[in-house]
């Protein structure tokens, strides 16, 4: 069983790709844009601290005791110093989930999209299909002769994958987004990886998800950038 600073460990390398002297680079995920500035993930057990490889040394230097694990965490300050050198248009705090064991919850609705049914995708979720390769595994719930919630894979690796899950607007408060992430969970498990869930403070809705699946908190991430 992995404690919470590894499995932040496993979330920051889900989220970016990074380079030789883990700098992070870009966002892990089609069409990889630039990685925030900075990324801190924090635990009970320590922290997680990922510097974007367009950061000077220099400047990395000054941060880095502001960022310590054995100091409380100043944003202001941070910000001030990281916004001396660079423009910063973004600011993201939420809490980071896993699933816990989800084999043989009841998923009586999902089905699994393959290479065999992956059309079904293309009038509805087009990025989905033209990454499909990427996207996999990929559960959808279909009514009305088309896909209402889908989720997939956001971002992944060899370790874990992060979940996306989307159910339209015409079709919530049913229980579609519940039922579709839990197949997906299920088969992340069933292949010998972790499946992931993150979200922000602000957003309710991803966080009402996370609580009815039950999903355990392991830690907090912030992104700047």
């Amino acid at each position: 069983m992995l404690n919470n600073l590894q499995l932040m460990e496993l979330h920051v390398n889900v989220l970016f790709k990074h380079d030789t002297e883990n700098r992070i680079k870009v966002v892990n995920e089609p069409p990889y844009e630039d990685a925030p500035k900075i990324f801190i993930g924090g635990t009970d057990l320590g922290r997680v601290v990922r510097y974007s490889n367009t950061l000077d040394a220099n400047l990395v230097e000054k941060l880095k005791p502001l960022i310590s694990t054995n100091s409380d965490i100043n944003l202001s300050e941070i910000i001030n110093v990281l916004s001396s050198d660079h423009p910063l248009h973004h600011l993201s705090i939420g809490p980071a989930y896993v699933f816990p064991n989800v084999r043989n919850r009841t998923h009586t609705q999902a089905i699994q999209v393959t290479h065999e049914n992956k059309e079904l995708l293309k009038p509805y979720f087009p990025y989905t299909f033209e990454d499909f390769e990427y996207k996999q595994p990929c559960f959808v719930i279909i009514e009305n002769d088309m896909p209402v919630s889908i989720c997939c894979s956001a971002r992944k690796t060899t370790k874990a994958d992060e979940v996306s899950v989307f159910t339209h607007e015409d079709y919530r408060g049913r229980g579609y987004g519940i039922d579709v992430v839990n197949a997906w969970a299920e088969e992340i498990q069933k292949q010998g990886r972790t499946a992931l869930y993150s979200t922000s403070w602000d957003n309710f809705s991803s966080q009402s998800v996370a609580r009815k699946l039950k999903l355990l908190q392991y830690g907090t991430d912030i992104h700047i950038g």
